[in-house]
């Protein structure tokens, strides 16, 4: 007997007929999964829209900053996220003593060229404009206590710093900190700023740099804002503003600044 006529030939890649309660399931499946693509499509592109905008708020607008040390306290604490300004002085404005500024302190406080590795920074660059990680390593934030042309000296018989002659009571300094125990007496060139933390026993700032190129003067045009507010956490929600420590202070030419 020929056996292979009795073999019935079948195609390999044909598949069992699944039955009507299998097929029920699976177009119930395929149903549900395209109700659910939709949203999640729509959810996924609205937060991707989000990210943007707030990216290109950060970039032109406001940024938060994370303070990532001591040396503005009590005024800002590890951890504060501040609202930086950065329209503050886009528009012909000039920072003025008192105010918390964020800078660029490449060229000042860090030689050019000593930005770190750029994919790095790139990184953080990003989750810093969110507010979510540090801040650029060469990021700052700082007081200004003298603008252009300002003669300011460390200090009086008091222990005082003084701008322009005037002895200047600094209310925001940390308890038990001195003014400073550097002494300077230093004129602050125009178009440059001369800033101080608020911790002066923890702050490096412009007297850490009288001895380098450019004396610890911050370029004006380094400055990436003024911070306006503590935003986070929600128990420390104030607003920073100047300080009236500087009314009494004439300007350079006599005028009061």
């Amino acid at each position: 007997m020929d056996t292979e006529a009795q073999h019935t030939e079948r195609d390999p890649s044909a598949a069992p007929d699944p039955g009507p309660a299998e097929r029920s399931r699976s177009a119930r499946f395929t149903t549900l999964a395209g109700h659910l693509e939709g949203p999640w499509r729509k959810a996924g592109a609205l937060f991707a829209l989000c990210v943007v905008l707030l990216l290109l708020l950060s970039h032109f607008v406001v940024q938060p900053f994370l303070i990532p040390s001591g040396s503005m306290e009590p005024t800002l604490k590890v951890g504060d996220r501040v609202l930086v300004d950065k329209l503050a002085y886009r528009f012909g404005d000039t920072p003025r003593r008192g105010d918390v500024v964020v800078f660029d302190g490449r060229g000042s406080f860090v030689r050019e060229g000593d930005e770190g590795n750029p994919v790095g920074r790139a990184m953080r660059s990003a989750g810093a404009a969110l507010g979510l990680t540090e801040p650029a390593e060469t990021d700052y934030v700082k007081r200004v206590i003298g603008v252009g042309g300002d003669h300011v000296v460390c200090c009086d018989r008091r222990g005082r710093i003084q701008v322009n002659g005037t002895a200047v009571d600094e209310p925001y300094l940390h308890p038990g900190d001195s003014p400073s125990q550097v002494p300077f007496d230093i004129v602050v060139p125009d178009g440059t700023l001369w800033v101080l933390g608020d911790h002066r026993s923890r702050s490096s700032d412009s007297r850490d740099h009288l001895g380098d190129p450019g004396g610890g003067m911050v370029p004006v045009d380094r400055v990436i804002g003024r911070a306006d507010w503590i935003g986070w956490p929600f128990g420390r929600w104030t607003s920073l503003g100047g300080s009236g420590a500087f009314t009494d202070v004439p300007g350079p030419g006599g005028g009061h600044g």
